[in-house]
């Protein structure tokens, strides 16, 4: 028999603190998510069911449809490392401490299965200090909509910038960006991203346990085009292995707008 082309890479089940403005739901969540080793299998063709369990009979379904920002369940797949992974944002506040189970059931009959311990101390520090100086950690994103890109800046290697809760707090955390072409939270598509600060796989490849430590910048390498909106978002963590998060905090999006004669821009095709 065939080895299965579905094999689980890493799961996450962890407090999720939504502060993407605009948002009409609570913002005390939680969220599970099953990532897969890359390869050429299309994981949603091959999937009968995902379930997450937790304690005192806690369990929840993943949707087979595409994640997107209207239904925040469903599978993403990573066109630049080409890998599936499935996620569902769920508003009904924290999850408790104790011990949480991903379970993945192909159609061909084969099941696998992942856990992680859920803490909760870590979790509501990390929240804490955010809240606690979250005007003046969004004062400093640049570039935004409270800093805008001069028009001279080149559109090669643009830096992002910002406070960390070190800055602020003294306390130690992970950050994972995200950038994507929009002008809104509503226009961003998951699904198209234009780079992205993946500090899960730095922490692999590099085998460097200090990826996205306490980073409070970031240089993206792709080059970002002319008299184009983006928007960026820094995910606060308390890991930089999935299944050793706790808390993910997801700070609202920053938006820019690139100039119009750049120098050094890219090319239009």
């Amino acid at each position: 028999m065939a080895e299965n082309p579905v094999k689980i890479y890493s799961i996450m089940a962890c407090n999720v603190y939504w502060d993407f403005e605009g948002a009409p739901t609570k913002k005390e969540q939680h969220k599970f998510l099953v990532s897969f080793f890359p390869g050429d299998a299309v994981v949603p063709d091959l999937v009968e069911k995902i379930s997450a369990y937790g304690p005192d009979g806690y369990t929840i379904e993943f949707k087979n449809q595409m994640f997107k920002n209207t239904n925040l369940n469903g599978w993403i797949y990573d066109r630049f490392l080409k890998f599936y992974w499935y996620m569902i944002n769920l508003p009904t506040g924290f999850i408790k401490e104790g011990e949480y189970t991903i379970e993945v059931k192909c159609k061909d009959g084969n099941v696998q299965r992942m856990s992680r311990i859920q803490k909760n101390a870590v979790s509501d520090a990390m929240v804490s200090a955010y809240l606690k100086n979250r005007e003046r950690i969004l004062n400093s994103f640049n570039p935004s909509s409270v800093h805008p890109m001069p028009a001279s800046t080149p559109l090669k290697d643009v830096g992002l910038g910002w406070l960390t809760l070190k800055d602020v707090a003294g306390l130690d955390a992970y950050y994972v960006t995200r950038l994507a072409e929009g002008a809104t939270t509503q226009q961003i598509d998951t699904q198209k991203l234009v780079w992205w600060d993946n500090i899960y796989l730095e922490r692999l490849r590099k085998n460097d346990p200090g990826a996205g430590f306490n980073r409070g910048a970031v240089t993206v390498t792709n080059d970002l085009m002319p008299a184009r909106d983006y928007g960026y978002f820094v995910e606060i963590t308390d890991g930089n292995i999935a299944q050793e998060a706790n808390i993910c905090i997801f700070q609202p999006f920053q938006f820019f707008r690139t100039p119009v004669n750049a120098p050094q821009a890219a090319n239009v095709a």
